[in-house]
């Protein structure tokens, strides 16, 4: 059990012993059930058809506000489903809210749901809501996104194959740093200047990637991309180790080619992170096949999303590698993303 962290995702080795041998019972229609490192399942339906799933948590930060925690607990979960190529169509939401909650506050948190919703096509069909006794974490419950689409339309992260080229969108530590900043605005001010604050809370409005992924395989039946995921929690280097290892690959990671911005290096230096290791929606894992980065790169380009060659998919037993100043090492994965601590380590210091 020593491996069940304290906060944040549960990591493979507890996965794989804990969970996802229990998995109710064996239908013939699942394509894609819970695997590490992919962010939907498939199931096959009639009349040729396919069915993708997405799951989690929703946001609650009274720090953050409602507006913006509303934002992440869309696109949160827009963002898995945008890996598949696919937009979500359909949501559940299951509301477990902190007793204080007032319905002044739901109704405000609620309208920004499905406004968010709306802007995406998605359409809300039923869920749940209460208050929880003894609810006062970040998160008040969860939701579920699905999309509907011909069979073999969507894409999983364990298509990728050795050969492919890693294409990272955006930046790193979009989420962490920008939510840091509108939660400690004083403090951020005070320690990273004016610009760094001002950059990280414009960041926070970048932390989709539903339009990432639709536009990344838009190539008709040229297959460009084979694989995406989802930058969520242990970062830039932690998706694609989850994206290589659900692949059954290795990788080759150019971590000076990885984009960082000025505004995340100096708001994790303050809170004492590596922005390469900390939750970063928003950016997405692409792989393409080689030869074809380049026109994933100018799709991407042509609608205002930065991509960055940052390295390739290699056989397993190669391992997953990164080169730094010239110098290789193994990746291991970063276990408990360090944003957790971070968030709630300046909460109970006071920060402002």
């Amino acid at each position: 059990m020593s491996n069940f962290h304290n906060s944040g995702k549960i990591q493979n080795a507890f996965f794989k012993q804990a969970v996802y041998p229990f998995c109710g019972t064996t239908r013939p229609e699942v394509k894609a059930g819970p695997q590490y490192g992919v962010d939907v399942a498939i199931i096959s339906m009639p009349h040729g058809m396919d069915m993708a799933l997405t799951s989690d948590p929703l946001s609650w930060i009274p720090t953050l506000g409602l507006q913006e925690s509303a934002w992440l607990s869309v696109h949160l979960m827009a963002n898995d489903m945008a890996t598949t190529g696919v937009a979500p169509m359909y949501a559940q939401m299951v509301l477990n809210l902190p007793p204080q909650t007032t319905p002044a506050q739901l109704e405000e948190y609620w309208n920004y749901i499905h406004h968010f919703c709306k802007d995406i096509g998605v359409a809300i069909t039923g869920g749940h809501t209460c208050k929880a006794e003894g609810q006062q974490s970040t998160m008040a419950g969860g939701g579920t996104m699905v999309a509907i689409a011909p069979a073999n339309t969507f894409l999983l992260s364990t298509y990728a194959q050795p050969g492919d080229v890693i294409i990272v969108t955006k930046e790193a530590a979009q989420v962490a740093t920008s939510v840091l900043a509108l939660s400690f605005p004083q403090t951020v001010k005070e320690h990273c200047g004016m610009e760094n604050y001002h950059t990280a809370t414009q960041l926070f409005y970048e932390t989709n990637s539903l339009q990432t992924g639709l536009t990344a395989v838009n190539s008709g039946t040229d297959k460009q991309v084979t694989a995406m995921h989802d930058v969520t929690e242990g970062g830039i280097l932690g998706a694609i180790y989850e994206l290589a290892t659900a692949a059954g690959c290795g990788a080759c990671i150019e971590v000076e080619q990885l984009p960082v911005g000025e505004a995340q290096k100096s708001i994790c230096h303050l809170f004492n992170l590596d922005p390469l290791y900390c939750i970063g929606a928003g950016s997405m894992i692409i792989t393409a096949k080689a030869g074809k980065e380049e026109r994933v790169i100018q799709r991407l380009r042509a609608q205002g999303i930065n991509a960055t060659v940052a390295g390739t998919i290699t056989n397993k037993e190669d391992g997953i590698m990164i080169r730094y100043q010239g110098k290789q090492t193994t990746l291991q994965h970063p276990g408990e993303d360090p944003y957790w601590a971070a968030f709630f380590n300046a909460l109970n210091k006071g920060w402002k």
